[in-house]
């Protein structure tokens, strides 16, 4: 069975797709912060009958990222790796003139940093795959400027560029930047706790992802609602 590593699996978008791979048979290595949360997600995901490894904790940690390719090993290989952790810099967000530097470093160990020391450790069973792939989590906010959105936003436009380059120097891996567009998520709520507005739910953007594993276009940078207007 192919092999899986998300990070921020426990809920939102991560946990989503995590369910909609374990459907068709993947086994999976999950990452998140909150253990107890993590723990009910793989034993929700465990009912497909597939293998699920829940390994809590920071993809900052360089001991973490080893034991998360370390259990994928143990199941087969690396497939696929999605990098779906992220971090916002302030939570709300905020104006550049009060952005806290502290915040904006964090955003870019979690979204970038340790991105890719995820994809270092992941390389050799990504290479050794019959068809590895990864897929970087981006956001609108890394190709348009918003106000309040501007740490957040250059993670999200650094990560995209390393994705870009390393799809450039391992031609047979797909390297998919994705922007799933405006979610109801968590991350959300804590980057905009004002906005009310109705969002769609996570599962709604997962066939974009779905379709990028069933079909292997190039790599390069896809938006969830493109990939969803063309099935």
């Amino acid at each position: 069975m192919p092999v899986a590593i998300i990070t921020g699996a426990s809920k939102g978008l991560g946990r989503a797709l995590a369910e909609a791979l374990a459907a068709r048979g993947w086994d999976l290595v999950l990452d998140a912060r909150t253990a107890e949360v993590l723990k009910e997600t793989a034993a929700a995901l465990a009912g497909h009958g597939t293998r699920v490894t829940a390994l809590p904790g920071d993809v900052t940690d360089p001991g973490h990222r080893s034991e998360l390719v370390a259990a994928a090993w143990r199941l087969g290989g690396v497939d696929l790796l999605v990098h779906n952790a992220s971090a916002l810099g302030a939570e709300p967000l905020t104006r550049l003139e009060g952005l806290p530097l502290d915040g904006l470093r964090r955003a870019l160990e979690v979204n970038v940093v340790a991105a890719l020391g995820l994809v270092q450790e992941a390389l050799p069973l990504l290479r050794a795959a019959a068809a590895g792939a990864v897929i970087a989590v981006s956001s609108d906010a890394a190709a348009e400027a918003y106000e309040t959105w501007g740490g957040y936003g250059a993670s999200k436009a650094a990560l995209d560029h390393l994705a870009a380059v390393l799809a450039e120097e391992e031609p047979r891996l797909r390297v998919w930047a994705v922007d799933p567009g405006d979610m109801a998520t968590d991350l959300y709520a804590a980057a905009v706790p004002e906005d009310e507005e109705p969002r769609p739910e996570p599962a709604s953007v997962v066939p974009a992802f779905l379709r990028l594993l069933d079909e292997r276009p190039v790599s390069g940078r896809y938006g969830a609602p493109s990939l969803l207007e063309g099935r």
